[in-house]
C-alpha cells in the first residue's frame, strides 16, 4: 500500500455536502454549492472543474459520501504502474516498430552487413586486377606468338573461368539474403554472414592466384613492352612522312605541275595507314613495324620527288635542248666521214679501212632515230609523264654516244695510220719498253723468273717481232701492226698486275 493510500484509509470519515460529478461518475449532474471553496474560478471549463473536484475529494475525507470516491481514487493509483510499464518502452524505442527484445538479431544483422561490404570490396579488387592483367596479356599476345605466349594466354583464360565461378557464387550469396528485412531472424542473419564470409575468402584466394600469375609474366611482358615501345614512334614517323609527302605534293601542284604518278603512289599508301591505325593488336608487332618502316620509306620517296619535281622538269627541258643540239652536230660530223674514207682507200690497204665502210650510213640512221626519240620525249614532257620523258632521253643519249664513237673512229684511224706510216719505230719502242719493264719486275729479288711470268713475256716478245715483220713489203698492213702492238701491251700489263698482286699477298 502506497503512502497516499495509507493516508486515505487512516483519516476519520466526516459528513460532507453533495459533491460535484467526478471522472468516475460522468452521468451525474454537476453542481457546486455557493461559497464552496472547491468551486472552480470563473471562466473555468467543466472538464477542468471536474478534475479539480475529484482531486479535492481525495484529500478532504471524513465527510458523509466520501467512501465511494476514495475507493475509485485508490483504484486509479493502483493502475498507474501498469500504464507506465506499457508506455515507457515505446517512449525509449523512439516510436519505432522493431521489437524491444531484438538485440541479438540486430547484432547479427550488422555483422552480416559488414561481411557483405567486405565481400563487395573483395569482388571489386578481383575485377580490377583481372582488367589490368588482361591489358598485360593483350600486350604480350600482340607482340609474341611463341609457344610460351600461347601458354600464358591459355592459363589466363583458365583463370578467367575460375573467376567467373567464384563471382557467380558471390552474387548468389548476395541475392539469397535480404538483410534489410524488418523481421530478419537471427538464424537467417547468421547464415547470411557465413555465406558472405565464405564468398569473400574465396574471392581473396582467387585474387592471390591472379597476383601470382601476373608476377610470372615479368619477362614476357618486359620483352613485349620493349617492342611496343618501338611501334609507337615508328607509326608516328610514318604518319609524319605521309603528311610531309602530301604537303610537298600540294606545293608542286601550285606551280602548275600535276604529278599524277606521285599522287597515285601516295594514294596507294592510304590502306597501309589504315592498318597502322588499327594497331599491333590486330596485325601483330612485327608486321606493324615492317609496315610502318615501308610506309615511311615510300612516303619519303614521294616527298623527295615532289619537292624535286620543278627542278626535274627544268632539267628535262635542258636535256631536250642539249640532245637536240648534239644530234644536229652529229649530222654534220657524219657528213665528214666520206672524205676520210676516201683518203683511207687511196693511201692504205683495204684491211686498214674496210670495217669503216658502213659508218656514214649507220651514223645517219642513228641520228634519225635519236631525233624521233627526242620528239617522243617532248610529248611525254608536255604530258608531264616525267619517267617516260627521262627514259626516252636516256635512249637518245645512248644512240648519240654510239654514233659519236663511230664517226670519231674514222678520223682517229686516219690519224694513227698517218703516224705509224711516218715513223713505225716509235710504236715499236713503246711496246719494247713495256716488255723490258715487266721483265725487270719479274726478276726483282729472284735469280730465275717464275715460269708463270716468264712464258707470257717471252710470247709477247715473239709476237712483237712478227708484227714488225709485217711492215716489210710494198703495201704493209699498218692497222694490223697497230692492233698487234696494242694486244702485246695489254698482255704485258696483265703479267705486271699479277706479279704485284702476288707479292702484295706475301707469296
Amino acid at each position: 500500500m502506497t503512502a497516499r493510500e495509507r493516508d486515505v484509509t487512516a483519516t476519520p470519515s466526516r459528513a460532507t455536502p453533495p459533491q460535484p460529478c467526478t471522472p468516475f461518475a460522468p452521468g451525474e449532474h454537476c453542481r457546486t454549492a455557493p461559497g464552496d471553496p472547491s468551486a472552480p474560478p470563473s471562466g473555468t471549463s467543466p472538464q477542468h472543474a471536474s478534475s479539480s473536484a475529484g482531486r479535492t475529494a481525495t484529500v478532504r475525507t471524513g465527510r458523509p459520501g466520501t467512501a465511494p470516491t476514495a475507493v475509485r481514487d485508490v483504484l486509479a493509483l493502483l493502475a498507474l504502474p501498469l500504464v507506465a510499464a506499457l508506455v515507457v518502452p515505446a517512449a525509449f524505442a523512439g516510436g519505432g516498430t522493431r521489437r524491444w527484445f531484438g538485440g541479438r538479431a540486430e547484432g547479427l544483422r550488422a555483422e552480416a552487413q559488414a561481411a557483405k561490404d567486405a565481400a563487395a570490396a573483395a569482388f571489386y579488387e578481383l575485377d580490377t586486377a583481372q582488367r589490368e592483367l588482361r591489358i598485360s596479356i593483350e600486350t604480350i599476345t600482340a607482340v609474341d606468338d611463341s609457344p610460351a605466349a600461347r601458354r600464358v594466354l591459355a592459363d589466363f583464360e583458365a583463370l578467367g573461368r575460375r573467376i567467373d565461378e567464384v563471382s557467380h557464387r558471390y552474387i548468389e550469396a548476395v541475392d539469397a539474403h535480404d538483410l534489410d528485412r524488418v523481421d530478419l531472424e537471427a538464424s537467417v542473419a547468421s547464415r547470411a554472414r557465413a555465406d558472405l564470409v565464405a564468398a569473400k575468402d574465396e574471392l581473396g584466394r582467387v585474387k592471390q592466384e591472379l597476383d601470382r600469375f601476373g608476377e610470372s609474366l615479368g619477362p614476357l611482358l618486359g620483352k613485349a613492352e620493349t617492342q611496343l615501345a618501338r611501334i609507337a614512334p615508328a607509326v608516328e614517323r610514318a604518319r609524319q612522312a605521309l603528311l610531309a609527302a602530301s604537303n610537298a605534293l600540294d606545293g608542286t601542284r601550285t606551280s602548275g605541275l600535276r604529278a599524277d604518278d606521285l599522287a597515285a603512289r601516295l594514294a596507294a599508301l592510304a590502306p597501309e595507314l589504315t592498318k597502322l591505325n588499327q594497331g599491333a593488336g590486330q596485325h601483330g608487332a612485327a608486321g606493324t613495324l615492317e609496315r610502318a618502316e615501308r610506309v615511311t620509306r615510300e612516303a619519303e620517296a614521294v616527298r623527295v620527288e615532289a619537292a624535286r619535281l620543278p627542278e626535274r622538269a627544268a632539267e628535262i627541258d635542258h636535256r631536250l635542248v642539249s640532245l637536240r643540239t648534239r644530234a644536229q652536230a652529229l649530222t654534220t660530223r657524219a657528213g665528214q666521214v666520206d672524205p676520210v674514207l676516201s683518203e683511207l682507200r687511196r693511201r692504205f690497204a683495204a684491211a686498214c679501212w674496210q670495217d669503216l665502210q658502213q659508218v656514214p650510213e649507220q651514223a645517219a640512221q642513228a641520228v634519225r632515230q635519236a631525233e624521233q626519240k627526242l620528239r617522243d620525249a617532248q610529248t611525254a614532257r608536255d604530258a608531264q609523264r616525267w619517267a617516260d620523258a627521262a627514259s626516252l632521253l636516256s635512249t637518245v643519249r645512248a644512240l648519240l654516244n654510239t654514233t659519236d664513237e663511230a664517226v670519231s673512229a674514222a678520223g682517229d684511224r686516219l690519224t694513227r695510220l698517218n703516224a705509224v706510216q711516218k715513223d713505225p719505230q716509235q710504236e715499236i719502242e713503246r711496246t719494247r719498253f713495256a716488255i723490258r719493264d715487266a721483265q725487270r719486275l719479274a726478276m726483282s729479288g729472284r735469280s730465275t723468273p717464275d715460269p708463270r711470268h716468264a712464258r707470257p713475256l717471252d710470247d709477247a716478245v715473239a709476237r712483237l717481232d712478227r708484227a714488225v715483220a709485217t711492215l716489210e713489203g710494198r703495201h704493209p698492213d699498218y692497222w694490223h701492226f697497230l692492233t698487234e702492238t696494242e694486244a702485246v701491251r695489254q698482255t704485258v700489263a696483265r703479267v705486271v698486275g699479277q706479279i704485284r698482286e702476288e707479292r702484295g699477298a706475301g707469296h
